[in-house]
């Protein structure tokens, strides 16, 4: 059984260790394992903004008292881009295929209506099928595609899909 629940300061050092672990378990995310990385400090950062900002959200996925994935909605102040925010979501390998990915999607959404969020949008590589249909099943749809975007460990580029979904318009399945 998983919980989904808001972020908290005591979750940050986890969430280094688990970012750091995601980052080397898919290709599907902009890094690699050991690039870009954020420490205990800069999650304990990032959750006391997200906590307090009206556009932000950060959630966390939980199995048994450990975490194993987060997703984070990431708006701006703004007013020409307060309406929409940008969303990103990672989950341990090892706890793929079990509908917590959707699950965090249909938090977010849910929080996006409640908070006159009008749009999330998100990127997605052009191999990630099965986000592609998760997300196509929430109401996203490919907005744009920033070609030869990203280039894979087989020494191929790859297509990376702009996808975007108005909150206010679409239902959500059940």
């Amino acid at each position: 059984m998983y919980t989904v629940r808001l972020a908290e300061i005591g979750d940050a050092a986890e969430l280094a260790k688990i970012r750091l672990q995601i980052d080397g378990e898919t290709e599907n995310l902009d890094r690699e394992q050991g690039e870009g990385i954020i420490d205990e400090a800069g999650f304990r950062e990032i959750i006391q903004v997200d906590t307090v900002a009206p556009t932000n959200l950060f959630l966390v996925a939980e199995r048994a008292g450990e975490l194993v994935g987060f997703s984070r909605c990431e708006g701006t102040d703004l007013k020409r881009s307060k309406h929409k925010v940008t969303f990103g979501v990672a989950v341990l390998k090892n706890h793929w295929g079990q509908g917590l990915g959707s699950e965090l999607l249909r938090k977010s959404i849910h929080w996006a209506d409640e908070n006159e969020i009008r749009k999330i949008t998100l990127t997605v590589l052009e191999t990630n099928r099965k986000a592609i249909d998760i997300y196509t099943k929430f109401g996203f749809e490919i907005e744009g595609c920033l070609k030869a975007d990203k280039k894979l460990s087989d020494g191929n580029y790859y297509d990376t899909y702009i996808m975007s979904r108005n909150t206010k318009a679409v239902e959500q399945p059940t």
